[in-house]
């Protein structure tokens, strides 16, 4: 197995060059991806494992990624606990009814979660008979599922989510712990499975204050960490990561991952030689001619030469419209390493 992903997450990749994967490097920009897509709806695509399988597998063969994704979204664990999920192109993942306030909690169930999911813990086990990199699973922190349940859609502001976290902070915590219980279930199923590390994303936790992200974002990591059954290498990604990269640290995990809005050398002297760094090109550079993307895909392997605990990737996913010849350009540009 190539295992530049798990040297570097443990702070131990001394070869020439860092090891690469993207963030929803499957997915819409993929022409492959594409015409999965035009047979069968989103839901279909993360439930039927031989799907998962597929699409999992449609960037390395692309691009020779060293590491794979679970193709999944964060979102089943919210179907999951019984809320009505429904992905709606041009609009995105939609939950009606929305969960308005904690007498609405009553009807979800975090009951019999792996039995739910099953079908992933399936394409986990297959794909682990196929695959030659490591294998990345992943969930949704409590605080942006709980978002999306409570605002039915993605906002732009998450008042409705706020308004309760602040007027209710005891539903509000009742919400996230009902989530975080069905989190990890689904979590120890992946490990059980055989993902050889997790991602844990919270995209708007950015939309916190910093109070709110210590009892909201930082005590909930910490909650799904100590409920995994096994000890595997967890990365913790949200917006605005880099402002808070020394509590990130402090729960030691395995890595952080770093939106495009921080300094990665500046964020390795806060946070100290143990965990490792992933990130964090502006996806919107893979929009730009093929020498700008080599132009500022080499000035960050400059920046982080040498250091063993650097993984390379974007500071959030790809976008639908990013040109595939530019994700070649950019791997191509990872792989020649200190030559770049």
């Amino acid at each position: 197995m190539n295992r530049l992903f798990l040297d570097a997450l443990e702070c131990n990749n001394h070869s020439s060059r860092p090891p690469v994967w993207l963030m929803r490097q499957a997915g819409r920009y993929m022409p492959e991806y594409r015409a999965l897509r035009a047979k069968h709806s989103f839901l279909e695509m993360t439930h039927q494992p031989e799907l998962v399988v597929e699409i999992t597998q449609q960037p390395l063969r692309a691009f020779g990624f060293d590491a794979a994704i679970l193709f999944s979204d964060i979102l089943l664990v919210a179907e999951a606990l019984g809320a009505n999920l429904q992905f709606e192109d041009g609009l995105g993942p939609l939950i009606n009814p929305s969960i308005s306030s904690a007498r609405d909690i009553s009807i979800l169930s975090a009951s019999e979660i792996p039995h739910k999911m099953r079908f992933a813990k399936t394409a986990i086990e297959e794909l682990k008979k196929i695959l030659r990199v490591p294998l990345i699973g992943f969930c949704g922190a409590p605080f942006t599922v709980a978002s999306y349940m409570i605002e039915g859609r993605s906002s732009k502001d998450l008042k409705k989510t706020k308004r309760w976290m602040f007027e209710d902070a005891d539903g509000f915590k009742q919400l996230l712990d009902l989530i975080t219980q069905a989190t990890v279930d689904y979590l120890n199923l992946q490990i059980e499975a055989g993902v050889d590390a997790i991602q844990i994303f919270d995209t708007w936790a950015n939309f916190l204050g910093y109070p709110q992200f210590q009892r909201y974002a930082l005590a909930y990591y910490q909650k799904l960490m100590q409920g995994m059954k096994k000890n595997v290498p967890v990365i913790l990604f949200c917006k605005g990561s880099g402002g808070y990269a020394h509590a990130l640290a402090a729960l030691k995990p395995a890595g952080i991952s770093l939106d495009w809005s921080c300094d990665m050398c500046a964020i390795r002297q806060q946070v100290g030689s143990k965990v490792a760094l992933q990130g964090n090109l502006d996806p919107d550079v893979l929009l730009s001619s093929p020498a700008t993307i080599q132009k500022e895909a080499g000035h960050l392997l400059q920046r982080m030469q040498g250091d063993p605990g650097y993984i390379f990737n974007l500071g959030h996913g790809i976008t639908p419209d990013v040109p595939v010849d530019s994700v070649k350009t950019l791997v191509e540009t990872i792989r020649r390493g200190n030559d770049s």
